[in-house]
């Protein structure tokens, strides 16, 4: 077990696009939401090193400076090996200089700022309100503190966009000087607010040119492509992502947060009574070899340079490349192998799904 993420689901406003965990903030609840997130680490942590820990939300950084030191007290339950990675995701609009000096002294040494945009039009469709001039400031203070692991999240294909929009995005991000930016299409999921409204994805044409201009501005700027929507400066991959895409057992604590122990995946109740209550339990998965061989490949071909076939082979005594659907798929070149990896061809990334649902029936 290398990895811990825990969910904050607590936000100020409730994004449009939304579909995680999250309600609205109320000091009333936080204070104790944080006691049943101590009472289930200690019941579920059996104390491992753990090399990477990931806050995500809902909106880690809306809790004030007195609930923001209760979580990095619990946190301090968890022992960290001496080289790690720490990331807590944090609203624009929500950091300071208090929070960040917080961070910093409780070793957080990777922040992921929810960017979305610099479009104040799109930006007010997500409920969301900063400026380029906002994002530029917090960056600064950030590094200012010597956090240069710096992560901004992007979201492009909205609808009424276009790529004259993404290309401006893409250049205002540049200019901020950080290590690692993630791009995601928009997804309009149920119950999402944009769902409701009856809002539409654009065509998928439009939204393959804008990825194939994403990629292709990223390559220009030094930015290395590692996994299907992230982009990072030499030596800046996400460590805690990769222990997914690796398919590595994880804890997930919080509500509605998942974790991967042993042959079972798990997801955490979604109802904040339960859960309050320290009961925990929302939905399990109990693993087949041949579910735990479909997640290795799916998984592992979200990664650009693709899955090893060597490390698959010695894990479940198997030779991949003779699987007839694995032939098939590399006939048809939507598979190729490079260097004793699996991949997806850089040219059929954007249809990647199609080529993995292939696997989902994988003997």
């Amino acid at each position: 077990m290398k990895a811990v993420y825990i969910h904050i689901p607590f936000c100020k406003a409730l994004c449009t696009y939304c579909d995680f965990p999250k309600m609205l903030y109320f000091k009333k609840y936080s204070l104790s939401y944080l006691k049943s997130l101590e009472h289930e680490m200690k019941s579920k942590y059996l104390g491992e090193e753990i090399e990477t820990i990931y806050i995500g939300g809902g909106t880690p950084s809306v809790l004030d400076l007195s609930e923001l030191t209760e979580l990095f007290r619990i946190i301090k339950l968890i022992r960290l090996k001496k080289e790690y990675e720490f990331t807590i995701e944090c609203n624009v609009n929500d950091i300071n200089e208090e929070k960040i000096r917080l961070f910093k002294e409780n070793g957080v040494n990777r922040i992921s700022l929810g960017v979305q945009s610099f479009n104040q039009e799109v930006l007010k469709k997500m409920n969301r309100f900063h400026d380029y001039e906002t994002v530029k400031e917090k960056v600064e203070l950030i590094k200012k503190y010597s956090i240069n692991n710096i992560n901004i999240d992007l979201i492009y294909a909205f609808p009424n966009t276009s790529l004259e929009d993404v290309q401006s995005d893409l250049e205002l991000a540049f200019s901020l000087g950080v290590s690692h930016i993630s791009t995601y299409s928009l997804m309009i999921e149920p119950h999402t607010l944009l769902f409701i409204n009856k809002v539409h994805n654009i065509p998928e044409e439009k939204d393959a040119l804008m990825y194939e201009l994403i990629c292709k501005e990223m390559k220009k700027h030094g930015f290395i492509h590692y996994e299907i929507s992230n982009f990072c400066l030499n030596g800046y991959e996400c460590k805690h992502n990769l222990t997914y895409w690796n398919n590595l057992e994880y804890y997930g604590f919080g509500l509605g947060a998942s974790g991967y122990i042993g042959n079972k995946r798990y997801t955490n109740t979604l109802s904040l009574d339960k859960y309050l209550m320290n009961d925990y339990f929302g939905s399990e998965e109990i693993l087949t070899n041949k579910d735990k061989k479909v997640y290795e490949l799916i998984l592992g071909m979200r990664k650009v340079e693709g899955m090893n076939i060597l490390d698959f082979n010695k894990k479940y005594h198997e030779n991949i490349l003779e699987n007839s659907k694995i032939k098939a798929l590399i006939a048809l070149n939507e598979l190729t192998v490079t260097d004793n990896n699996l991949k997806v061809p850089y040219d059929k990334l954007y249809i990647q799904n199609e080529i993995l649902e292939e696997l989902l029936d994988y003997e």
